[in-house]
């Protein structure tokens, strides 16, 4: 196989993992979830993850928020030494763990269930049946796609769809609270991007 050949071949075997991501209720069930808790409870989003899920809660965290959608990043270990209280009441968690039983993160659902003992919880996994899963109100299930790292190892293709998932949520909920141009600029005041949306807004 030619280098072009193997780069083609990642690029489907990537392509694939996104077209076969279930659509099932569960996404549709995480918009409502977090509109009722984010735009009618005035609570926000807490999003969370370890190593490279981490990364995509991050990435999560800042599109949710600069389109209108309050939420934040806690790191599960710092949770442990005081970041805990960023929590408030009608926060809900979205926590991403492709194995479904990353130790920190299992451990981050009991200390919030300590400040608040019915805070919602959401999980993104590629285990349905890890120990995350029985601790959480709502599942949302990536496909469990083979990682194209030829180790099997490297989260590759996890987060690929990871990130897919947290689009189709993130665009949703702009439509859901019909985001407008103007509402972004207000959020999204410099670089190339702010620019762009106060001039299709019309503001300065």
């Amino acid at each position: 196989m030619t280098v072009e050949e193997e780069i083609r071949s990642i690029i489907e075997r990537e392509s694939r993992a996104v077209s076969s991501i279930p659509t099932d209720e569960s996404l549709a069930k995480a918009v409502d979830m977090i509109y009722e808790y984010t735009h009618e409870r005035g609570g926000k989003v807490i999003m969370s993850g370890m190593g490279k899920a981490g990364q995509i809660a991050v990435n999560m965290a800042t599109t949710m928020s600069s389109t209108g959608t309050p939420a934040i990043f806690l790191h599960p270990a710092e949770a442990q030494h005081g970041d805990l209280g960023v929590i408030q009441r009608n926060d809900i968690l979205v926590l991403i763990s492709n194995s479904g039983k990353t130790r920190e993160i299992l451990e981050i659902i009991m200390l919030a269930k300590g400040l608040y003992e019915d805070i919602p919880i959401i999980v993104i996994t590629g285990n349905k049946e890890g120990e995350l899963t029985t601790m959480a109100d709502l599942v949302i299930w990536t496909g469990n796609p083979a990682e194209v790292c030829p180790l099997g190892l490297t989260p590759t293709t996890s987060t690929t769809v990871m990130t897919v998932i947290g689009d189709v949520i993130v665009v949703l909920l702009m439509k859901r609270i019909g985001f407008t141009a103007e509402d972004y600029a207000k959020r999204h005041h410099g670089g190339y991007l702010g620019g762009k949306s106060r001039s299709i807004s019309g503001k300065k």
